[in-house]
């Protein structure tokens, strides 16, 4: 039988206000150092084994998956606690934002899943979510070696399905650049109106 893998994500407001109305255990992550923590964003809705007085899984999630656990990730994105319609959101979407500020550490240290990485933003210089996108990819341990490499090699590679170690897909990459794009537009929106 083959075993089903997936990646899902749920981009929430409020995310532990949610998990505690809802039955879950959380995810585990184990370190080099022999120690271990709560996953940030992983819980099990399954019958995974688990400690119970901290309500967290007793695994791994990396071997939890190897046994056909299935995690799901509720990311608490707070962005969106400025968006005031489904049509506002739309309109920030559809907003082309100001490029160069993907220059300035000061701003993108603010957007989300950004920060701490503006290096990569200021050697690249985005230009489009697909460029964006390719940059988040990056970020990630399993495409990270295609850091500082030519924009020709990052694009012939992102995408590809590597080993085991965490990527983006394309689809998760463009995702979250526009998620990244709503966010500046939305910031650029609240200081104007400052």
């Amino acid at each position: 039988m083959k075993r089903i893998e997936t990646d899902v994500d749920v981009d929430v407001f409020g995310r532990e206000d949610i998990l505690r109305g809802i039955e879950c255990i959380y995810g585990r992550i184990d370190r080099a150092d022999g120690s271990h923590e709560k996953h940030n964003t992983g819980v099990y809705f399954q019958n995974i084994p688990r400690d119970p007085v901290a309500n967290m899984a007793t695994l791994d999630h990396r071997i939890a998956r190897d046994y056909g656990y299935f995690k799901i990730d509720f990311l608490n994105v707070n962005m969106y606690e400025g968006v005031k319609s489904e049509k506002h959101l739309f309109e920030l979407i559809e907003k082309e934002p100001p490029w160069d500020f993907f220059q300035y550490e000061e701003i993108t240290d603010k957007l989300f899943h950004l920060k701490g990485h503006s290096n990569l933003l200021v050697e690249y210089k985005p230009k489009s979510i697909e460029d964006l996108a390719m940059i988040l990819a990056i970020m990630r341990p399993g495409k990270a070696h295609l850091q500082h490499q030519s924009w020709d090699n990052i694009r012939k590679d992102v995408w590809i399905k590597g080993d085991d170690a965490y990527q983006f897909k394309r689809p998760h990459g463009i995702a979250y650049a526009i998620a990244i794009v709503v966010h500046l537009n939305l910031l650029i929106e609240t200081l104007s109106n400052d």
